[in-house]
């Protein structure tokens, strides 16, 4: 036996905002509130589905730096220079973390500032069924 992942948490100052964001790069919907908490996932397969879903959780900590962890996301319908107009018109904005320039991917930053690349390789969409 395994263990799979089927949730992401993030915490965050503004859970509708992020949630905003994220649904629009990923595809995905609200699926529902936990007090002030917001869960968004795959729009067929919610919970427990083929992709994790992404719990956006609100808090006022303050946040480090740089994030242990970040996310990689990959164009599934169009080249990554579409793609990268696509996330900027989103809300993400460039980030530099020492990148040379000569990278196939490109660094970003959501609205409240946590990293994730935007790779080359275009991939098939996760189909739930």
């Amino acid at each position: 036996m395994a263990c799979r992942i089927t949730e992401l948490v993030l915490d965050c100052a503004d859970p509708r905002r992020m949630g905003d964001f994220w649904c629009e790069v990923l595809g995905y919907v609200e699926l529902g509130w936990d007090g002030e908490d917001l869960e968004i996932g795959p729009p067929e397969a919610g919970f427990g589905g083929p992709q994790p879903t992404l719990i956006l959780s609100r808090s006022t900590d303050p946040k480090p730096a740089k994030l242990p962890l970040h996310l990689d996301v990959n164009p599934t319908d169009r080249d990554q220079d579409a793609e990268l107009e696509r996330l900027l018109a989103a809300g993400a904005r460039p980030a530099d973390v020492g990148q040379t320039g000569e990278e196939s991917w490109h660094v970003l930053a959501d609205p409240e500032g946590n990293v994730f690349c935007l790779l080359r390789r275009r991939v098939d969409p996760l189909r739930s069924t």
